[in-house]
């Protein structure tokens, strides 16, 4: 994991980060079982990568505040604009695969900033920024529209999450974005919906997630779509009809090590119009069709 307060990457088995000796968090363990460590807090102290500085400022609704030189530039997701210095150069970059991605109901195009100047994020809701530091050929999968920012060098892709079960009841979406560092370190901005928590996953340890609870992972841990039913651990029959009443969605996403995957207190699920019926977690056809003809945030 990286250090909360300066975004450095921590050792195994480190109690302070080498870098600014803040101390790391320590997870609570119940037998072999380790919990999800939480991210303490936005991060604290400036990130530099070439000449960009960048600072999250703001803690209900957080603003990456961004200090652009004249040799990194980022790339954005659309709408989350906040501010710009006027020498600060606006663009659009194309993304490949862009029949695939118009099918997916996901944008073709991304904004460009190109400095010298200040240019500011926000997206418009409570939450947490994380901020992943890529190192060459280093991956990271992310939920759809939760990345704010990446510097020019990581790639932006994006892969079909196979499954019948994840189209018809899982929520998470059928597409996942990736995002892999080449020439040099990147970075990736993130925004996670309320608090954000990193549980680091042995090899073949396994964890069951609300679909929409997941926030980000490493490209290497597998994830799965399983029933409540398979998720009961012996349950069975009356134990899935519980979490069924309970609220629970009737699939999860089951994520296998070993890697680290990032998780959300809000689950996120997009606005619908007011008076429209709430799914409830029941289907994902209609989110696929609007992601097609509808608005996105």
């Amino acid at each position: 994991m990286n250090c909360p307060t300066c975004q450095a990457p921590l050792a195994d088995g480190a109690r302070f980060c080498a870098t600014c000796g803040a101390p790391v968090p320590a997870p609570t363990r119940v037998g072999a079982y380790t919990e999800p460590v939480p991210e303490t807090d936005n991060p604290k102290e400036p990130i530099t990568l070439g000449d960009m500085t960048i600072k999250v400022e703001g803690e209900l609704v957080p603003v990456v505040d961004v200090e652009l030189g004249t040799q990194q530039t980022v790339y954005f997701e659309h709408h989350i604009l906040l501010w710009k210095q006027p020498n600060v150069t606006l663009g659009f970059m194309g993304i490949k695969n862009a029949g695939k991605r118009i099918f997916a109901g996901l944008q073709i195009f991304i904004s460009t900033a190109k400095g010298p100047g200040n240019i500011a994020f926000s997206r418009e809701a409570p939450g947490q920024i994380v901020a992943q530091r890529l190192t060459p050929g280093q991956s990271i999968d992310v939920r759809e529209h939760q990345f704010l920012l990446a510097t020019s060098n990581v790639n932006y892709d994006f892969y079909f999450q196979a499954g019948l079960a994840n189209v018809l009841f899982a929520r998470t979406g059928l597409f996942v974005d990736r995002f892999t560092a080449q020439q040099g370190d990147g970075l990736v901005l993130l925004h996670g919906y309320g608090n954000v928590f990193e549980k680091t996953l042995a090899p073949g340890e396994q964890l069951d997630v609300e679909p929409g609870a997941w926030l980000w992972k490493d490209s290497n841990v597998r994830m799965d779509t399983v029933s409540v039913l398979q998720s009961q651990g012996g349950g069975g029959l009356l134990g899935a009809l519980g979490a069924l009443v309970g609220g629970v969605a009737l699939a999860l996403n089951r994520f296998t090590g070993p890697g680290r995957v990032g998780l959300q207190s809000m689950t996120y699920h997009e606005p619908m119009r007011e008076g429209a019926q709430q799914a409830g977690g029941t289907s994902n056809i209609g989110n696929v069709l609007g992601s097609l003809f509808g608005d996105r945030q």
